[in-house]
């Protein structure tokens, strides 16, 4: 916990995060800035991974990204911020703040990692998992911790928040350095950015954790990330997106009823 800034967190600040997480809109969520020691969020962005470090890499319809939850290939730094986003203290902050009760994190690649991407990266809006593939457990917050420092606004890369019918943007979240969004995976919490333009060594940079509980009788019925297309896409994108996700959660959903998962 002592990479985290934790003097944020007294009873009383904790209480007025819990009032705006709850009242938010389009869907709960909560911004907290220098959510990081300055010295530790410092070391995070001078030790950065290079992208091609990551162990995953997506560039299709929908998305162009690196993903990385390989922690034993990054600096030492990295495995600790994951350890203090996970630790059972942290956990319980995070219960108080979103008033979901026994959240959890695990120490897969469903749990925490990074994030980055160069010019031209993107990530459409959607909702995320909803059950763990393996474990059978409830998704319920997501945390990201932006790491990009002299970020631009003519960069783009602000995370997008959607109203739960897709027609219209509702709030635009800029990547600060040391910036923390916490928000509620559920059915409507649609989100993504648009296509970055960057210089040349410039990169997106971020941290995420994923929280959850055991699962719960009301849960939706399992399904993998679902994208939609924004209002303005292109004919393209708005025919094949939702093509192609209706069969990806086919498939995945039959696969899974046979007993056979992948991340």
């Amino acid at each position: 916990m002592s990479l985290i800034n934790i003097s944020l967190f007294t009873p009383d600040s904790l209480s007025e995060m819990k009032k705006s997480f709850s009242e938010a809109k389009p869907y709960k969520h909560l911004v907290i800035d220098n959510v990081l020691t300055p010295e530790i969020a410092d070391e995070i962005y001078n030790a950065f991974p290079k992208e091609e470090v990551f162990n995953k890499r997506y560039k299709g319809v929908n998305e162009f990204k690196a993903e990385g939850s390989n922690f034993e290939d990054f600096p030492g730094v990295f495995s600790q911020l994951k350890d203090a986003f996970h630790s059972p203290e942290w956990c319980r902050i995070m219960s108080e703040i979103t008033g979901i009760d026994d959240l959890f994190s695990v120490p897969d690649a469903l749990g925490g990692g990074l994030h980055q991407g160069g010019n031209g990266s993107f990530l459409d809006i959607h909702i995320d998992f909803n059950i763990h593939a393996d474990r059978g457990i409830h998704r319920r917050i997501n945390l990201l911790v932006f790491f990009n420092k002299d970020w631009q606004e003519s960069y783009g890369g602000h995370t997008e928040l959607w109203n739960a019918e897709m027609t219209n943007l509702d709030k635009k979240v800029f990547p600060a350095f040391n910036r923390c969004l916490i928000f509620e995976t559920n059915e409507i919490s649609y989100h993504g950015y648009a296509a970055i333009t960057v210089p040349e060594n410039v990169s997106r940079k971020s941290f995420y954790a994923y929280y959850y509980t055991q699962l719960r009788e009301d849960a939706a019925k399992y399904h993998d990330t679902v994208f939609k297309a924004r209002p303005t896409d292109s004919v393209v994108k708005k025919t094949l997106t939702p093509i192609k996700e209706g069969a990806k959660n086919f498939i995945k959903r039959q696969l899974r009823n046979l007993g056979i998962t992948f991340k």
